[in-house]
């Protein structure tokens, strides 16, 4: 089985413009490499490089490797010409390009000690509810899924409408497993909460499509000095998912009550900061127009405020098409990998690909709930996105707001987000290594701003 690096991302110092260098450090006394994958979040064209590894740690002399080139994620993997080899604790990789490295170049690297290409779905076979088109292949043992429910909890929040009645698939009208029905009286919420109840209060709210899962990064660096709580939406990770029709339709009025509902079931207190990411955010918007006094400080991640942003990308809208959504969204490949790596510079660690992909192995309700959100989404967006606009620019709009920009995006273009920035009067700051899954990138820096957000003012523009 492959050992990949656990979404580990080391930061490179230039020693010359032409040179960079990074450090892997494994866990364990040793590790045992076959191959060793590089990936630029610059766009810097990797084919060609020049690499030196060497052993910090090893016995023997690391230099048997050979680059082979792999266009698509700007990355090279490096491939062993001898069999594996113990390195002890640490590789040092150094490359020499024909471009000059940015001075902070970020680089990705993942190791793996077999040949295995693609994805590693070797476990065992899932029985989950007879929806899931792929095979529902995934590992019963204790995995990172399994951990990150550990740490939460169920809240439940949002009658369910429409009785005891189980809910059947949109196809073919057939009963739904166990696995895919919801609760009978109140909707389930999965719910992460961590630090201090008596600090102050920062809500983070996931994107489309993801999980509070990707905040995994961002909530140990704020716990420390604030009550931080995230979740799933319905529809998504832990949650309940609801089909069409049995009580949830996934318009963003439904999503703002549904907000509003857990809000109170949580009891967040009397006041707290709100983080949105991605598409979800005109939902959140609106429940924050609603319920203003309640808002310390309102913080955008990537999410739609432009004219430009008003039609979902291809990989999202793909799931709205009859018939063919339904088929491409039991797929967890389509269903998640690609939503989750296409729209930005990195590939997902697998094991953390597993996480995101569990709900569309295990249950079938996970991939139409999919197309019913891509279904509204496609439709109420460019609404949405002006009612956005409107609120946070009218003179009516008193908190502060700040705008955090992943401008690797390669969904929402940075095109118009300076202009909307100032028409609302808000901090704009701009991430270089990141796309639209912000905190999925880089949760170490979205973590830190953040933070420093928390504790500055936002400037007045002329």
């Amino acid at each position: 089985m492959s050992r990949l690096v656990r979404g580990e991302i080391w930061r490179a110092f230039s020693s010359s413009p032409y040179v960079a260098q990074i450090d892997i450090h494994g866990e364990g006394s040793n590790f045992s490499l076959t191959k060793i994958q590089l990936g630029s979040n610059q766009g810097t064209k990797m084919a060609g490089v020049q690499y030196r590894i060497q052993g910090l740690a090893s016995t023997g002399a690391v230099s048997a490797f050979k680059a082979t080139s792999i266009p698509r994620v700007n990355s090279c993997s490096l491939k062993s010409t001898r069999t594996g080899f113990s390195t002890g604790n640490s590789l040092r990789i150094s490359f020499k390009g024909r471009k000059k490295v940015p001075q902070h170049s970020i680089l990705r690297a993942i190791y793996v000690d077999d040949d295995d290409e693609g994805y590693l779905l070797d476990a065992p076979e899932s029985e989950g509810d007879g929806f899931s088109f792929s095979g529902g292949k995934y590992s019963n043992e204790v995995g990172r899924a399994d951990e990150w429910y550990a740490k939460g909890r169920i809240v439940k929040a949002y009658p369910v409408k429409g009785g005891l009645e189980k809910a059947k698939d949109p196809l073919f009208g057939l009963p739904m497993g166990e696995g895919s029905q919801t609760s009978d009286d109140f909707f389930r919420w999965f719910c992460i909460e961590e630090g201090d109840r008596t600090k102050p209060t920062i809500l983070l709210i996931h994107g489309f499509p993801s999980q509070s899962y990707s905040y995994r990064k961002v909530i140990p660096l704020l716990s420390s000095d604030y009550h931080v709580v995230a979740f799933d939406w319905l529809g998504f990770g832990f949650s309940d998912k609801p089909q069409p029709k049995y009580g949830f339709d996934y318009t963003t009025d439904e999503f703002t009550t549904g907000l509003s509902l857990l809000v109170e079931a949580v009891e967040l207190g009397e006041s707290f900061t709100v983080v949105t990411q991605g598409y979800f955010a005109p939902a959140v918007v609106q429940y924050a127009r609603n319920n203003q006094a309640r808002i310390d400080q309102l913080i955008l991640i990537n999410s739609p405020v432009s004219d430009a942003h008003t039609r979902l990308p291809s990989a999202l809208s793909a799931f709205s098409t009859f018939l063919l959504g339904e088929v491409f969204a039991q797929d967890p490949l389509k269903a998640s990998d690609k939503p989750l790596t296409e729209c930005g510079p990195y590939l997902l660690d697998e094991e953390d690909a597993m996480v995101y992909r569990r709900p569309y192995l295990t249950s079938g309700a996970s991939g139409f709930a999919l197309t019913a959100v891509s279904r509204a989404m496609k439709s109420e967006l460019k609404r949405a996105v002006e009612s956005l606009r409107q609120t946070l620019s009218s003179e009516e709009w008193s908190k502060p707001v700040s705008v955090i920009w992943g401008v690797k995006d390669r969904w929402l273009p940075f095109k118009d987000v300076e202009d909307f920035a100032k028409a609302s009067r808000a901090r704009l700051v701009q991430l270089e290594e990141v796309g639209h899954h912000a905190q999925e990138d880089y949760g170490e820096e979205v973590g830190a701003t953040i933070k420093s957000l928390m504790k500055r003012s936002v400037p007045s523009y002329p």
